[in-house]
């Protein structure tokens, strides 16, 4: 080969490294957290451990699954995710079983210990709290960007629509039914201010705890006994002894046996805050279709 000829040659070579090197630039991306953290990534990750159930299932309807490798012990939705490693807890995970899975990123909860130990470790860490519907919308956002997953947004309408959709099935006599969500038995209620009360603002009915006690309060039980719902939503671990709590075997929804009560797998579908939202919005409408009492006959405080 002439000495032109090579020089060619290691122009085009030249070229092609320059070309990789901006594609690898171009896929290179930086995420805020909801500490406003700012972390940086060379490439989207592919070894994602989970450490909150909403942020597992959020990786899996942006059809991501594979990429998790470890998830808390809360994590089992889809059946999938059942098979992978398990870490601890959300809050409180092992940090050795966690850097033992070679993670890219660790999803987890603001409100959780283990990120300032996983960070000084060297593990990239985002922490995504969804708490409101429009936090659900910006974390699955957020994530379909970290995953590179371009379409988001479509599983946000989807998302969307279903909860309307809910609401569109239930009768006008069940505008203005008044309700108590207890979350678990502290008892800690869904206020007007939490995704839950969203959702039931949302199908047009009365949250009996205002936005001013914060999302989800620890109650004195006299307080829901002085409010005296119409309809009671709560999960299995909360029946026992409902007609026990001191006062309440005189709430209507007692009385009148107006309590939904949610087995296990449709309890946590209710309480997390991501992409089962509107499954959750279905079986809330389905239970005030068969509980709620005509509207001529709702009660107020007692």
């Amino acid at each position: 080969m002439t000495a032109s000829g090579l020089q060619r040659v290691f122009k085009l070579l030249m070229c092609f490294v320059a070309a990789l090197g901006l594609a690898n630039a171009a896929r290179a991306l930086q995420v805020t957290d909801d500490r406003g953290v700012v972390v940086h990534f060379d490439k989207p990750p592919q070894r994602i451990v989970s450490l909150l159930p909403s942020l597992t299932e959020s990786v899996c309807e942006l059809g991501q699954c594979h990429r998790l490798v470890g998830v808390d012990r809360y994590s089992n939705f889809p059946a999938s995710v059942q098979k992978l490693p398990l870490v601890g807890g959300g809050l409180d995970p092992h940090i050795e079983a966690v850097v033992a899975l070679k993670p890219d990123v660790v999803l987890l909860a603001t409100s959780s210990r283990a990120g300032e130990r996983l960070r000084a470790l060297g593990i990239r860490v985002v922490a995504l709290e969804p708490k409101t519907h429009a936090d659900v919308q910006r974390v699955l956002l957020k994530l379909g960007q970290l995953l590179d997953v371009p379409d988001a947004q479509r599983i946000w309408r989807a998302i969307d629509a279903g909860v309307s959709a809910a609401a569109q099935s239930l009768p006008a006599s069940v505008s203005g039914t008044r309700v108590y969500f207890e979350v678990n038995p502290g008892p800690y209620g869904a206020a007007e201010l939490s995704f839950i009360g969203e959702t039931l603002t949302r199908l047009g009915v009365k949250n009996i705890l205002p936005a001013r006690l914060g999302p989800f309060p620890k109650l004195n039980p006299e307080y829901v006994v002085r409010a005296n719902p119409d309809v009671i939503m709560i999960g299995q671990r909360s029946e026992d002894g409902l007609a026990q709590r001191p006062g309440w075997s005189s709430i209507r929804a007692l009385r009148e046996q107006r309590v939904c009560v949610f087995p296990a797998e449709q309890a946590n579908t209710l309480v997390r805050p991501g992409p089962r939202m509107a499954e959750a919005a279905r079986l809330m409408a389905q239970c005030l279709s068969a509980k709620a009492p005509k509207a001529s006959t709702k009660g107020g405080k007692s």
